[in-house]
């Protein structure tokens, strides 16, 4: 049962990083490339879209590994998946504290009611998000040297 949550647990925290990977380095600089109001336009969608879903899986991310955690914790190399969920709680923090008030703003944006400074509340959100993605890439690389 214990390996089973473990490839599970390391399963959707990879995935986690990976979709938040592609939006710091795919999607965003594609949306901010594109002409007039579509990059806000964009960004406006994908907060709805994600900011929808991304709660859940990071809570499932944390409580997946938070398990683990504590079904093995007298395994050796369990202090590795210790050291992920602090970074996962971490996450969770830098998210609802500096990432989700800015995507919540942004996400009801239009071309008549978006703020003049816009455009630096969007490379504000950029900033701690490449942030959040390292702290979540490196619990994902504490779980897969936990795993193996």
């Amino acid at each position: 049962m214990l390996d089973a949550l473990e490839v599970v647990t390391v399963v959707v925290v990879g995935l986690m990083v990976g979709v938040e990977l592609s939006v710091a380095v795919v999607v965003n600089p594609i949306l901010d490339g594109l002409p007039d109001d579509s990059a806000q336009l964009g960004r406006a969608h994908g907060g709805r879209m994600l900011g929808a879903l991304m709660p859940f899986w990071y809570v499932g991310s944390l409580v997946l590994s938070t398990a683990w955690a504590v079904a093995a914790w007298q395994v050796p190399g369990t202090h590795l998946v210790v050291v992920a969920v602090a970074l996962l709680i971490v996450s969770v923090i830098m998210s609802l504290v500096l990432l989700v008030p800015i995507n919540d703003r942004g996400r009801t944006w239009t071309a008549e009611t978006r703020p003049a400074d816009w455009k630096e509340q969007m490379n504000r959100w950029d900033r701690y998000h490449h942030v959040r993605v390292g702290v979540i890439t490196a619990a994902f690389a504490l779980l897969a040297t936990a795993l193996a």
